[in-house]
């Protein structure tokens, strides 16, 4: 197979890009100034009433730069699911195509299987690239040199396992996306922690104001790691599980429409 134009190389860099500016232009714009706001009110309503309590704000659980990170990696991983979930219904529509076009009583011979790889290489180029076309291609040339079934069994399933075990592998990325967001949360918590640490001083004088506002970088930068987390895992395996459905409809597809039909 040739080697082309990197698309989704290309894809992901400026994939990322734009979710970086999308969010950090809601940081600037929105998030930050309300959360600023909603502290220097609070402050005030303190100092008014001492027995006031304070409230919670969601601006403020997710104003530091560790949660704009994840929120960054979120959408850059999203955009990565979205193209690789695209690319495989696109896949799994042509499991709903007769591609060879024969009836479906008609056994097929060794000297059907020149025009059988003519009809799959009249396909858009795009198309030949796909699973099913290059995992029929492979089973009619099979055919055709060897009239054996059982190579051609075993060619089909090669290429399915292969397929699949590449598919597996490109979804490296969005595991160590995956992985990555946690681990900037924990960072989060790290600085969050020393920070408190470094004005114990102040707390020991009765001053915890800096302690608190530490401590709650901290805790929110886990906790917003923690939920980005777990929801990109569940469409991280929706997307692992449609690609394993992909292969082995393809083997099913292909056992139905040419393997059982063989005549050698």
């Amino acid at each position: 197979m040739k080697k082309g134009f990197p698309v989704e190389l290309v894809y992901q860099v400026f994939t990322l890009l734009i979710a970086f500016i999308l969010v950090h232009a809601l940081y600037v714009t929105l998030i930050r100034p309300q959360a600023n706001a909603f502290l220097a009110q609070e402050a005030v309503n303190m100092q008014v009433n001492p027995e006031y309590v304070q409230q919670r704000s969601f601006y403020v659980v997710i104003k530091d730069y560790e949660q704009e990170s994840c929120f960054v990696l979120m959408l850059w991983a999203f955009a990565i699911l979205g193209f690789k979930g695209k690319a495989t219904l696109s896949q799994q529509k042509l499991l709903d195509q007769d591609l060879l076009r024969l009836p479906e009583d008609l056994p097929i011979g060794p000297e059907d299987t020149r025009d059988l790889a003519s009809r799959l290489k009249s396909l858009p180029a795009y198309m030949q690239n796909y699973l099913l076309p290059r995992a029929l291609i492979t089973a009619i040339e099979r055919f055709g040199a060897t009239r054996n079934v059982q190579d051609v069994s075993t060619a089909a399933r090669d290429i399915c396992e292969s397929e699949g075990e590449r598919m597996e592998s490109e979804l490296s990325i969005i595991r160590y996306i995956a992985w990555a967001i946690p681990s900037v949360g924990f960072i989060g918590t790290v600085r969050g922690i020393g920070d408190a640490l470094g004005q114990a001083h102040r707390a020991v004088e009765g001053d915890i104001t800096g302690v608190t506002s530490s401590l709650g970088v901290a805790f929110n930068s886990t906790f917003i790691a923690l939920v980005i987390s777990i929801v990109l895992m569940f469409f991280i395996h929706q997307l692992q599980l449609m690609q394993e459905r992909l292969v082995l409809d393809s083997e099913r597809y292909i056992d139905h429409w040419f393997i059982r039909r063989l005549k050698s």
